[in-house]
């Protein structure tokens, strides 16, 4: 990526600490999904294997390990179920 590129990353907009998504409105699905899709897919392609619903503070992190130091996190009115992060 150039040094002025913008990378933008979707993902369901959880917390990476449970206690914080037991009132999620979707907190049940979100976890199936992530264990029984997400988690397999990861592992099978020799993925980290994150965990179920890795969220917010956790990407974060691997972001500004990646590299960013400018990260924005967004959501859409009109979405619900996921961040949106902007980063430099």
């Amino acid at each position: 990526m150039k040094d002025d590129g913008v990378f933008l990353l979707q993902d369901i907009r959880t917390s990476s600490h449970v206690h914080q998504n037991l009132d999620h409105p979707m907190g049940t699905f979100i976890y199936a999904v992530s264990c029984l899709h997400c988690m397999t897919v990861s592992l099978a392609n020799d993925g980290e294997g994150l965990g179920a619903a890795w969220g917010e503070e956790q990407a974060n992190e691997l972001l500004n390990e990646a590299g960013f130091s400018r990260i924005e996190v967004k959501q859409l009115e009109h979405d619900i179920m996921n961040n949106y992060y902007i980063a430099r």
